[in-house]
């Protein structure tokens, strides 16, 4: 339907219509959206938006009415469709005063020019339900970025999704608790600036083949996953920022990109691999805060490109480097990491003037002996380790200044050190070493005069950030990184049978109201330890916040001073596990025919029970078994009460499960681990009584994983 603009006779100007949301409608004319809440649901598919937005000079004022899928909001997992869908070949249009929630995409702008986003909230859409746990990661929760040429990347969801667009101007809009904030392909010449893309549990900002970008001013922080404090620190490919593919000559500057699982993430991408050419060159990193990545500061990798004035504290790897060459690293402060500067096989590159303080290695130089014979980059660039300038740093209570092997043709000189325990580690090919000059002092550095590119900027500082410091502020919940905002009991961890538990909340008090299978033994403050009852299948804490207003992870909001219970749940089916296994033969190769391998095979190898199936193998399981080439089968009986159970594998490589000779899972095919994402396979079913399960799994080669989940489906 097209709305026009009314004329007035009383006022000089038009005056955009006002109108009310409904779905299917087509927006041709400037409009303004009458205030309100509108429940519309969209279609499963992306590709019939609820509403679309088409033609030139068009300003949509959604008026802050409220756009929500009536989907039940507590499955984000669930979450389908398309908002808005901004058409191609459209041109001058403002959307702006915007909230929507419980979509896939909240809006898409596809081949659009001079589009602006303003003052818009896009919280609370689609994410994928995270596995792994306090003590170890579940593989299905890796993302796979590496390929968008078709729009892969939309089955990840976003609140901004811009595809070829030119010139957009994306300001002052919000993304937190989805997956992913902004996601940009193909597009070039993007104003994106004071914007709060965090706490989102894949990425704040995402480019795919997009250049001369400006990024500034925004707060990119808590965007990650695969974290458990002390336990492991894997990021799981999520990034306050990732550049993927061809991006070059774009700013990023004065962003706040904490608590990310790389606060800044670039690659090259697969054609670089593939032809040795291009990359993500000349890129501006400047003036941003990058502290507490589980991973990696910054990751550049393949490229060139230009680090100035961040700042990056308490992380894996302050920036990790591999295949760099050109690349300047100057004035950056790095504190408190475990590697500041790691780089392998990088060329040409300038260290200078940089503050080092309290970091285990201030860098880190090396390279392999040999590529591997089928790589193409290898076999069209020269990939050793060489030519480094290394000068005017400070360094000041180091472990380790520099570690440097398989390395050529390095100068370091004008470096100062302070309290360091250990200046060199050298190992073996290294040649032309130049540090004669190392314990002069120079009185200043003439350092290039590349940062006068982000004077455009009028805001020169950082966004405040009042989240505390550190990675161990990193808690993962099932949806994504926890926001500080709502009453959580998080399960720090759990030893010989004692639960240690953080209780996180606003300002204000909470009481313990019911306990089942746990027994608390000792709280102080805000900490907790509780005793479990192993006799227990269902087994919960129960507890009562009443205090300041906030809002829950799903979006709902709550009063001040009223009483909200809050929970810790977890289900035991108080099983045992018959779990045999087996190598197979070329001969018997489970890819072919399954009924045939299951048929055949021999005897187990070893046997050995178990309470749970979590199973994650980098090598061989053990007891004389390859690391490829084995087989699975578990068999068990559960007693379970009566109640709807999402019953769940996550399996690497192949799996079937049965219940009561039943099939109800069948991932037999080796498709489902092209991408990490598809090897958790679940059902939900409601069960009673005895039943029988039986898990046949086969590894064909690299990681091996088996993980089986039960719980009950809480509507």
């Amino acid at each position: 339907m097209k709305y026009c603009t009314l004329f007035f006779l009383l006022f000089p100007l038009f005056t955009a219509a006002e109108i009310p949301l409904e779905k299917g409608m087509i927006i041709n004319e400037s409009v303004t959206i009458i205030s309100g809440n509108y429940f519309l649901s969209a279609d499963t598919s992306l590709k019939k938006p609820l509403i679309i937005i088409d033609g030139k000079d068009i300003v949509v004022d959604f008026n802050n009415a409220i756009l929500q899928d009536s989907t039940d909001m507590q499955h984000p997992d669930l979450f389908h469709g398309l908002a808005i869908l901004i058409k191609k070949g459209s041109s001058n249009i403002v959307l702006k005063n915007a909230n929507i929630h419980g979509y896939k995409i909240a809006v898409l702008a596809d081949g659009v020019s001079n589009l602006t986003i303003d003052n818009s909230n896009f919280s609370y859409n689609y994410r994928q339900q995270l596995h792994s746990n306090w003590k170890r990661e579940d593989i299905s929760d890796w993302m796979s970025f590496h390929h968008n040429e078709n729009n892969e990347w939309l089955r990840y969801g976003a609140g901004i999704y811009l595809n070829h667009c030119t010139k957009a101007t994306i300001k002052n809009n919000i993304v937190n608790n989805s997956q992913c904030g902004l996601l940009m392909t193909g597009c070039d010449s993007a104003e994106v600036y004071d914007n709060n893309f965090s706490f989102n549990s894949a990425l704040g900002i995402g480019m795919y083949r997009s250049s001369y970008n400006h990024v500034y001013h925004n707060r990119l922080d808590f965007n990650v996953r695969g974290f458990s404090s002390g336990k492991y620190y894997r990021g799981q490919d999520s990034a306050g920022i990732l550049v993927f593919e061809q991006c070059s000559n774009n700013i990023f500057a004065y962003n706040s990109v904490t608590h990310s699982g790389d606060g800044f993430f670039l690659w090259a991408g697969q054609h670089t691999m593939d032809t040795g050419e291009g990359g993500c060159n000349d890129n501006i990193i400047y003036s941003n805060d990058f502290s507490y990545a589980p991973t990696n500061g910054v990751e550049v990798t393949f490229s060139r490109n230009y680090i100035r004035q961040n700042t990056i504290n308490g992380c894996d790897n302050g920036i990790w480097g591999g295949y760099s060459y050109n690349t300047s690293i100057l004035e950056n402060r790095f504190l408190n990491n475990n590697i500041a500067i790691a780089i392998e096989h990088g060329q040409m590159n300038s260290i200078l003037v940089n503050g080092f303080n309290n970091n285990n290695t201030s860098i880190k130089l090396w390279s392999r002996e040999k590529q591997p014979a089928d790589w193409a980059y290898a076999k069209k660039r020269n990939t050793k380790s060489k030519d480094y300038e290394i000068a005017g740093n400070r360094f000041q209570n180091e472990k380790i200044v520099y570690d440097i092997m398989g390395s050529d043709s390095l100068l370091l000189a004008w470096n100062s050190k302070y309290s360091c325990d250990k200046s060199y580690k050298l190992g073996e090919r290294i040649s032309t070493l130049d540090t004669t000059r190392e314990n002069d002092r120079v009185a200043s550095f003439n350092l290039d005069k590349k940062d006068t590119a982000i004077n455009f900027i009028p805001n020169k500082t950082i966004p405040f950030n009042s989240f505390h410091y550190g990675r161990n502020n990193i808690r993962i919940t099932p949806w994504g990184p926890y926001d500080f905002n709502y009453p959580l009991l998080f399960l720090d961890s759990i030893n010989n049978g004692n639960y240690y538990f953080s209780i996180l909340h606003q300002p204000g008090s909470w009481k313990e109201i019911k306990s089942n299978g746990f027994k608390i033994i000792n709280s102080i403050g805000d900490q907790v330890i509780a005793k479990a009852d192993s006799s227990v299948k269902d087994r919960s804490i129960q507890l009562q916040y009443t205090g300041s207003a906030f809002t829950d992870m799903f979006g709902k909001k709550y009063d001040a001073g009223k009483p909200y219970i809050f929970s810790y749940d977890e289900f035991d089916p108080l099983s045992t596990w018959n779990v045999n296994f087996y190598k197979w033969k070329r001969s018997n190769n489970p890819n072919n025919n399954y009924k045939s391998f299951i048929n055949a095979l021999p005897d187990p190898d070893f046997s050995t029970t178990t309470k749970q199936i979590d199973y994650t193998w980098w090598g061989s399981p053990g007891n004389g078994l390859p690391k490829d080439s084995f087989a699975v089968v578990a068999t068990t009986t559960m007693n379970l009460p009566a109640d709807d159970y999402e019953i769940s594998v996550t399996a690497d490589d192949m799996v079937k499960l049965f219940i009561d000779k039943k099939k109800v899972i069948d991932a037999w095919n080796k498709k489902f681990t092209e991408l990490d994402e598809n090897t958790h396979h679940s059902v939900k079913m409601h069960l009673e009584g005895k039943h029988t399960f039986l898990i046949v799994h086969a590894e064909n080669d690299g990681l091996a994983d088996l993980i089986f989940y039960i719980k009950p489906y809480r509507k």
